[in-house]
């Protein structure tokens, strides 16, 4: 699950940035960082149809800019996803990331600090095209005795303002990986509702999820590593089952030196059953050691309620209407247009199978 933290989240759009600047925010600064690395990243998008017909183009890169645009073709002709010039052009931006992403919480809550923008809504990360920047900004928030986290992003969707490109940054992983991150990042572009990020996350993860899947499928793939996808889940499922353990501790009427106190057990008490789980069903292979391993607190734990809340109300949506690509999107879009609280209750009880 950590790894989905590296590749996704909406971005705060350029026509955002540029709006808030006429509106005389008192962050200028913040929001022509973002408008220049937008600008950039634009100015650096080639065709991928010329880039694959140019015979000084590196191989390796040729290749997998072509498995690339047969996931970008199965996108929208088996999954009705749009059908646009989004992923149809590439960007080499000379780093791992396109970005950087600070989440905050405070120090006895699960509940992110929102950044509020025009069109994007609220949502519950800051993003800089400079790790540096996102590190001196997470430095100011630790100094409200906020909890931080910093999340490097491989790619993002500007919700079909532009047409988006591959990235180098998301060309370092598998075939499987640069195909699951264009079915979810389209994925926003088909839905995105403001202010909600756990709804517009888990659609997406659950539209890469399935949708991957089907690709696996029409390629003739082998089956997901089934190893893999269980060590996922039990890990998934360690840090959910923390996470309710915290909200519980947080909402009771405990002091705050005691309060911290069993913070930290908490904390560790997930490092000791994550190893035992390690020991005990994965033969010691500590696939997420070094997350586990590294400093925690409360803002590291966002992703997992943010990517995986709702997958299995959408995996149920999905089921109910026979699997049924545009069905879903239309069942899913009538769901984002209940108030929060109503949305929310509908997801519960699809979860619950009701």
């Amino acid at each position: 699950m950590f790894d989905t933290l590296r590749r996704r989240h909406v971005a705060l759009l350029a026509a955002v940035a540029a709006s808030l600047l006429l509106s005389g925010c008192n962050s200028v600064d913040y929001y022509s960082h973002l408008a220049n690395g937008q600008l950039q990243l634009l100015n650096a998008r080639e065709p991928v149809a010329e880039l694959l017909n140019r015979p000084t183009a590196d191989p390796a890169l040729k290749q997998r800019l072509a498995l690339a645009q047969q996931a970008r073709d199965f996108a929208s002709a088996e999954l009705a996803l749009p059908n646009n010039h989004s992923y149809r052009v590439y960007a080499d931006i000379q780093r791992p990331f396109v970005l950087w992403n600070v989440f905050a919480t405070s120090e006895f809550s699960l509940a992110p600090e929102l950044h509020c923008f025009p069109i994007a809504g609220c949502v519950a990360y800051r993003g800089f095209f400079s790790q540096g920047r996102a590190r001196g900004a997470a430095a100011l928030l630790k100094q409200q005795r906020l909890d931080t986290y910093i999340g490097g992003v491989e790619a993002y969707s500007t919700l079909g303002w532009f047409d988006d490109p591959i990235i180098n940054s998301m060309l370092r992983w598998s075939d499987e990986r640069l195909a699951a991150v264009i079915f979810h990042e389209l994925a926003h572009q088909q839905l995105y509702i403001a202010d909600d990020s756990a709804f517009n996350e888990s659609f997406a993860s659950f539209v890469e999820r399935e949708g991957l899947g089907q690709w696996r499928t029409a390629q003739r793939l082998p089956p997901a590593d089934a190893q893999g996808e269980r060590q996922r889940a039990h890990f998934t499922a360690l840090v959910m089952a923390s996470r309710e353990r915290l909200q519980q501790l947080y909402d009771s009427d405990l002091a705050r030196a005691p309060m911290r106190a069993a913070k930290q057990a908490e904390f560790e008490r997930l490092r000791t059953e994550y190893h035992a789980l390690s020991k005990r069903e994965w033969a010691g292979n500590g696939r997420y050691d070094n997350w586990i391993n590294a400093p925690m607190n409360n803002a590291k734990l966002l992703p997992f309620g943010l990517y995986d809340q709702w997958v299995p109300a959408f995996a149920a949506l999905f089921e109910h209407v026979g699997r049924d690509w545009p069905s879903f999107y239309q069942r899913a879009a009538t769901l984002s247009r209940l108030t929060q609280p109503e949305r929310r209750e509908a997801l519960i009880k699809l979860s619950a199978g009701t």
